[in-house]
């Protein structure tokens, strides 16, 4: 990617007066030596998978650990209730994040984004606003190009892996991404886009990745809820026009910092965190990890 910088793919829009999105898929065009179409039909067929996860989730599957399956289908029959606390639109979320994670833990097809561990923040929070017609497919493209962009700088300026800088790099990521698309489908500008990208990040500076027995299970699936959620609140307080005081590449490499400083037992080693608590030690034992 030829962008090192929020700021630079901005400043690049300004010079040329181009929506935040048009900005990557020009990148992606010249990178990867490919037509507007194929690029285009690249991130339709990325879409296109999110879509088909969330249709084939199934409540009954459980993982071979059996530590997770069936959060999902719970989730969406207290939500059908009509009286959860979250109001039903974060509820859905809610519900999707479970659902993609739980499908990631059972082996069945998603989209890494930006990885498998956090796959179910974006389409946690897209694929409710599709189905309930809020947003047509074109623009959801579009704000997968705004999530793409994010993601490749904090890969480049930090990492977007838990064993190189903890679970901030992964939820934290997604979420930053997710923050970006949400405030473009809201019609805000792109300096909304990258506060929304920041706060979301900040929010969840310092998330240690401390998977039990080693596998993306626990405590993985319910963060993907968080990192949506954070997403939710950080883009709405974008488009209220608040702004993070820290610029958002310098948040991005603060995010580094935190990540280099983190002892190995909080990046994906399965030796720290809640991965060292005795239930866990106890689950550990019995899967012969």
């Amino acid at each position: 990617m030829a962008y090192q910088s929020l700021e630079e793919i901005n400043e690049f829009c300004r010079e040329q007066k181009l929506p935040f999105w048009r900005a990557v898929l020009l990148d992606d065009m010249n990178e990867r030596t490919v037509t507007e179409e194929e690029s285009l039909s690249a991130m339709r067929g990325m879409w296109d998978a999110m879509l088909r996860a969330s249709d084939n989730y199934d409540e009954k599957l459980s993982s071979g650990s059996g530590l997770v399956g069936g959060m999902g289908g719970k989730m969406e029959e207290y939500r059908k209730k009509g009286d959860t606390l979250c109001g039903d639109f974060v509820s859905r979320v809610i519900v999707q994040a479970l659902q993609m994670g739980e499908s990631n833990a059972c082996m069945k097809r998603i989209v890494a984004a930006p990885t498998a561990g956090a796959c179910g923040v974006i389409p946690a929070v897209l694929v409710p606003l599709y189905r309930e017609g809020h947003i047509n497919a074109d623009k959801i493209i579009e704000a997968l190009y705004v999530t793409a962009g994010i993601g490749q700088v904090i890969a480049s300026r930090a990492f977007i892996a838990g064993a190189a800088g903890g679970c901030q790099a992964e939820i934290g990521t997604a979420s930053s991404m997710a923050a970006g698309a949400l405030v473009y489908l809201k019609g805000g500008d792109n300096e909304a886009i990258v506060h929304a990208a920041a706060m979301a990040l900040k929010n969840l500076l310092g998330l240690v990745c401390d998977p039990v027995a080693g596998l993306v299970e626990v405590p993985c699936v319910k963060r993907n809820v968080i990192g949506a959620v954070n997403a939710l609140s950080s883009a709405d307080m974008a488009l209220a026009g608040i702004t993070s005081r820290i610029p958002p590449d310098q948040v991005i490499d603060a995010m580094r910092e935190v990540g280099e400083s983190m002892h190995v037992s909080l990046r994906e080693t399965g030796e720290g965190g809640v991965a060292n608590t005795p239930k866990a030690k106890e689950i550990s034992e019995r899967l012969g990890k």
